[in-house]
């Protein structure tokens, strides 16, 4: 069977030079213009972005902002899925290449391996989709190999996922070397993607819409499945709500009550916390360094329609007119703990960017002991899964001085006590709540200056 299927095969491969018929080549023919696919252009450009030049998915997605909504969005879910699953792929494909391609070419295969194994797509425009791609982007010579490496991974399909460890080899070895005992854990959340949660005003809840689900979380967030746009619920227009996931709604939860209490909320950007605060009718100021972040913080504030002033300066160096109530820090960290969200994270960043964010962390811990009144609350939070950005800053600013720790209580933590460390820190990650959706990593403590 195999010696009558060759032939057939150089057969096609020799029609692709056919003449013209009716004025025109067959489709893949020399001088074949491949048609415009907009969204596999966007994905495989997010994923060489990744993986050639460790750019940021969301910078390769912005610059396509005045692109068709649909197509962005068919992209950007592509994109995560191949990035979701790119160790386990390259492990696939490793067999199937005698020689490491060019890179934009792997990453052309990898988005042909996620849409077979990981998408539903039916292989013929699997298959078809990607060697359009590569004649689209000048690498015609390599379509011939693209074209029989995906057709054997749809003849082979999910048999070519047994017996690989898909947890471990889609993690890169520091991640899971420095997650421990969480990691299987942490890696099986990352392949889930993250549904949308949504923090209501209070005195709003949700309304029941035909077509649309949720779930309202023992938190209070509310919870609808993956793919939902927020501008498509009701009451998007009237300000009843954010986006926020729920691990990243605790922290604000977690520092009392806040009523008529000065707060600065420091790197506020997009301001799901900022929100927060002000609907606890604290009097807040939102810091924010990054122009272009502020004036997405300022859109959001105005939808809400909420009283809260907003400073664009570096919160390191700011200081308030007069000490504060408290200071709320989400600073900048590897963002290791929204991985379901943004998994080019597992790939661009490296161990050496812990150590530079961990100076940057420490710096604003002090200019928050700076702001702060005697007896005055910090509630420093990163959405991090790693113990340098996390437990290991709050070490460093009580060996430093001037600070005392109040741990959280179980009672304070609602029905998330299972975020609760034995040293009193608030601690999630992806793997948790894996029956309702699952979560994103956050760490946060509560730190009083003394």
């Amino acid at each position: 069977m195999t010696n009558n299927k060759q032939p057939h095969e150089k057969k096609r491969v020799k029609k692709t030079d056919a003449p013209r018929k009716n004025g025109r080549r067959p489709h893949g023919g020399k001088g074949h213009r491949p048609p415009a696919d907009p969204t596999r252009d966007l994905a495989f450009d997010i994923v060489c972005g990744v993986v050639e030049h460790r750019r940021m998915l969301e910078t390769t997605l912005d610059r396509a902002e005045k692109m068709d909504a649909r197509d962005r969005a068919s992209a950007h879910r592509l994109a995560a899925t191949t990035l979701r699953y790119l160790g386990s792929m390259t492990e696939i494909l490793q067999p199937m290449l005698r020689r490491e391609p060019p890179e934009p070419v792997r990453c052309a295969l990898l988005l042909g391996v996620a849409q077979l194994l990981h998408l539903e797509t039916p292989p013929h425009a699997a298959v078809g989709t990607i060697v359009d791609l590569l004649r689209r982007r000048g690498l015609a010579p390599f379509a011939g190999l693209a074209n029989a490496v995906l057709r054997r991974v749809a003849r082979e399909g999910q048999s070519l996922l047994e017996g690989l460890d898909q947890d471990r080899l889609d993690v890169p070895p520091w991640l899971w070397s420095a997650w421990g005992a969480r990691a299987r854990a942490i890696s099986r959340g990352l392949h889930r993607e993250a549904p949308l949660d949504l923090t209501y005003r209070p005195g709003r809840s949700p309304v029941d819409e035909e077509g649309i689900e949720k779930e309202v979380l023992p938190t209070g967030s509310v919870r609808y499945p993956a793919g939902t746009r927020m501008s498509a619920v009701a009451g998007f227009e009237e300000g009843d709500f954010w986006a926020q996931d729920v691990a990243a709604s605790m922290p604000v939860k977690l520092m009392g009550p806040l009523q008529d209490k000065t707060v600065v909320d420091l790197c506020a950007a997009p301001g799901g916390k900022t929100a927060q605060l002000a609907t606890a009718k604290a009097k807040v100021t939102a810091v924010e360094r990054d122009e272009h972040r502020a004036v997405r913080l300022r859109e959001n504030i105005t939808r809400l329609g909420l009283d809260v002033r907003t400073v664009v300066a570096d919160g390191i160096k700011w200081r308030p007119d007069n000490p504060v109530d408290a200071v709320l820090l989400d600073a900048p960290c590897s963002a290791t703990g929204t991985l379901r969200r943004h998994p080019d994270v597992l790939w661009i960043k490296r161990p050496r960017d812990i150590v530079s964010l961990t100076e940057g962390q420490d710096a604003f811990i002090e200019a928050a002991h700076q702001m702060l009144k005697p007896g005055g609350v910090l509630l420093y939070a990163v959405c991090s899964l790693q113990d340098e950005e996390g437990p290991d800053r709050i070490k460093a600013a009580l060996k430093k001085g001037g600070w005392t720790h109040k741990p959280f209580t179980e009672e304070e933590l609602f029905d998330m006590s299972v975020a609760l460390t034995p040293d009193g820190f608030f601690r999630t990650h992806p793997g948790m709540w894996l029956e309702k959706g699952g979560m994103d990593g956050f760490f946060a403590a509560r730190l009083i200056k003394e």
